[in-house]
């Protein structure tokens, strides 16, 4: 526990970012998980609007630097290919 007042609450806002940036990266995680779910069922029509949700979800954490735009990019690149894919 740190002994100044100012690191005291430079270390509760740490840990405060710290949980909703965890939160947010697991729901990013999870629209990805139910898209590619979707896709491993062969149902395209599930797999295009969870597509969606999960391409906004994307953005979203790029936008919040929770992931890096490339990777962001790259992401929303391999789920269009594997929806395409889709007869």
């Amino acid at each position: 526990m740190p002994n100044i007042k100012s690191s005291a609450k430079r270390d509760q806002l740490a840990k405060a970012r710290n949980a909703k940036n965890k939160a947010e990266k697991s729901a990013l995680k999870t629209a990805v998980k139910k898209f590619q779910i979707a896709v491993g069922n062969g149902d395209k029509e599930a797999a295009a609007s969870t597509y969606q949700a999960a391409v906004k979800a994307v953005d979203k954490a790029a936008g919040k630097n929770l992931i890096h735009k490339n990777n962001a990019a790259n992401k929303k690149s391999k789920m269009a290919r594997k929806l395409n894919a889709m007869e």
